[in-house]
């Protein structure tokens, strides 16, 4: 029931009780009228102030010409008729890299991956930890020793690892060794199990440190700002740790943040006897300030490990990260039926958890970088079960999300995502890393089925000439889109009988009003966009030039 239709409803009772002015009427009517109102409540979803488009909000937004996803819902004032946010999750495809060298050992993982150009650049731990058999000796030392190893691509696709020459790997420099232990730059250093690795997109960065990285000391523990004037020689940027207040066993970034002209470091910490993430700003890369735990909008106490937070390129007001979530399931009859029961039991003698323990990754965004929207639901499952599968140290999504042709002939670029298999397998199988799609902005969608359904945003101001949509419908559905002033009122020239509907399945199309683009004349000014779907998915919007 619309609220137009409970006031005229409500209005229908009063008149019904023919101005009966006895007290006992009077509160028969009054309770009636708020019996309606909560069960109409209940019916709609949403209480009355939700429903009405001229609801009060503080100020509104300027949004200017960034492109806005539905990741978060802070664009959003309401829904309706059958309109919901729906999750994406990402396609599996080929597997890209096999960490099957000797030096790479067993435990390879925490990939950074990002575009330098032309080139394409992955940076990942190696590794050889023990095997998970009781009595079997360790392996030599130098294996279990933590090192830094590199890949490179020519299109995100199709991996290679160049033979570096820098490092001795048992008489042999013919490896893809990037750093180990030893004497860095006059520093000694002990490295820990992780690292991250980045382009300093900075306008004011120095030739030496173009590339920066956050790489984990073992001893003492804690994180030291690393640099490098070719992405392959690093050294040290200071000789003392830059973070220590954590736990940071588990990948530990930062990054170059353009839009508020700042560093930003995520690192793991425990709260409360919980995994979870804190993060932190600096101008220098050296002295961060502002420590602060990450908030997020539901209440549910998650295990995080890994974060991989970064500004989303194509929104970069917009950050996006990837926790891995850490669920001990315990032994029960599910767990002994998942794959490799036999590998699960022997990981499981050295650490119960080992065996019993099963990991996925979330999504989550935030516009401040601090207070996130988390998605309780698995953004990416451990899949179907099959080898390698089901395990702790699946489904570690990398740090980095590239861009890449489609597989289909003709469709537009999608996004990449790179994540783990087989952690921990005895050699000669290793990791593997398993690249996965994703339609550009394609992370959560405003949905409608056919019967339709509606989405109104808050207050907002844009900047540009026309609007432009990633959206994907039915060959019967459709989009329909209202520009409307703060009181919900449709503005002259752009209702939704002036809009021809938009159909198809694209990632820019242009809306148009009476067989114009031209929205100029709103530019700066404060409306609000309501979308009207049919069939349809709504991903992102933009107000471009």
């Amino acid at each position: 029931m619309k609220t137009k239709d409970l006031f005229k409803f409500c209005g229908a009772i009063l008149f019904s009780t023919r101005l009966n002015t006895r007290r006992t009427n009077i509160l028969f009517c009054a309770k009636s009228i708020f019996i309606i109102f909560i069960f109409s409540t209940l019916i709609c979803g949403n209480t009355l102030l939700a429903q009405q488009p001229g609801t009060p909000i503080s100020e509104g937004i300027t949004i200017g010409s960034q492109r806005i996803l539905f990741l978060d819902n802070s664009l959003i004032d309401q829904l309706g008729g059958k309109a919901e946010l729906r999750l994406h999750h990402p396609v599996p495809h080929e597997i890209v890299l096999k960490c099957d060298e000797p030096w790479e050992g067993s435990g390879s993982l925490y990939f950074s991956i990002f575009k330098d150009g032309n080139l394409y650049r992955m940076y990942y731990r190696g590794v050889q930890v023990e095997r998970f058999e009781k009595g079997h000796e360790k392996e030599d030392d130098s294996d279990l020793h933590n090192k830094i190893c590199y890949a490179e691509s020519k299109d995100g696709i199709h991996w290679y690892k160049p033979s570096l020459g820098i490092y001795d790997y048992k008489g042999s420099k013919d490896n893809s060794i990037l750093l180990t232990s030893g004497e860095i730059g006059g520093i000694k250093l002990e490295l820990g199990d992780n690292a991250a690795f980045f382009k300093d997109t900075n306008p004011n960065v120095l030739p030496d440190a173009r590339y920066k990285a956050l790489i984990c000391a073992a001893r003492p523990r804690g994180l030291m700002a690393f640099k490098s004037s070719d992405a392959i020689h690093w050294v040290p940027m200071s000789k003392e740790l830059i973070i220590t207040d954590g736990a940071f066993d588990s990948q530990n970034i930062a990054f170059w943040d353009n839009s508020r002209k700042e560093y930003r470091a995520y690192w793991r910490i425990f709260k409360n006897g919980v995994r979870d993430v804190r993060t932190a700003v600096s101008t220098d890369f050296i002295h961060w300030d502002n420590h602060q735990d990450l908030a997020y909008s539901d209440t549910l106490k998650e295990q995080l490990y890994t974060n991989q937070v970064e500004p989303y390129y194509r929104a970069p007001q917009l950050f996006i990260g990837f926790p891995t979530r850490y669920v001990d399931r315990g032994w029960s009859p599910s767990m002994r039926a998942l794959p490799e029961p036999e590998y699960r039991e022997r990981r499981s003698s050295v650490s119960a958890r080992e065996g019993t323990a099963v990991t996925e990754s979330l999504v989550m965004a935030s516009t401040d970088g601090v207070n996130f929207k988390r998605w309780n639901e698995a953004f990416l499952r451990p899949g179907i079960e099959r080898p390698g599968t089901w395990n702790y140290g699946q489904q570690y999504m990398s740090w980095g999300m590239l861009e890449t042709k489609s597989d289909l002939a003709g469709a537009p670029n999608e996004l990449s995502l790179y994540v783990s298999e087989e952690y921990k397998s005895q050699q000669p199988i290793g990791t593997r890393l398993r690249r996965y799609t994703l339609r550009l902005d394609g992370f959560v969608s405003v949905n409608a089925p056919i019967s339709g359904g509606s989405l109104v945003t808050r207050p907002i101001s844009f900047q540009g000439k026309q609007l432009s949509l990633n959206f994907s419908t039915s060959a019967a559905g459709s989009i329909q889109v209202e520009i409307q002033d703060t009181n919900g009122n449709p503005l002259p020239g752009f209702t939704l009988q002036d809009c021809s509907p938009v159909f198809g399945d694209t990632i820019e199309r242009t809306v148009t009003w009476n067989n114009s683009t031209d929205v100029s004349s709103l530019a700066g000014k404060q409306v609000r966009l309501m979308f009207v779907l049919k069939d349809a998915d709504l991903y992102s919007f933009q107000f471009q030039e």
